[in-house]
């Protein structure tokens, strides 16, 4: 399995875990510090903590949601020459400071 592209994924400004695609699906694991606080938070309710990580063939819904939608869905995909069928790359342009406590982050290496 080859990483194609990645991202941090922070709740209120604490790592929270890895968001990736593969060559075979999306992939998000909650990194285990994190997971071991007193007061880790899921980062949706559909993405409960635990140790195990969540793989699916297609952008999970909590993370496809945080994506601009309507005008600015438009502006973002033309500025940043992104299609708006590669949701990934929408997710790590866009969703640097999203509404609410989930945030993205470039992960280096």
């Amino acid at each position: 399995m080859n990483v194609l592209r990645q991202v941090g994924v922070y709740v209120r400004n604490r790592f929270a875990g890895t968001l990736q695609v593969t060559d075979e699906e999306y992939r998000f694991e909650y990194d285990s510090i994190y997971l071991n606080s007193p007061n880790a938070q899921a980062v949706s309710l559909t993405l409960p903590l635990r140790n195990e990580p969540y793989t699916s063939h297609v952008l999970f819904p909590f993370f496809d949601g945080l994506i601009p939608e309507g005008w600015l869905l438009n502006v973002v995909s033309r500025n940043r020459k992104i299609s708006q069928k590669d949701r990934f790359g929408l997710l790590m342009v866009a969703c640097h400071d999203c509404i609410g406590c989930v945030s993205l982050r470039e992960v280096s290496g």
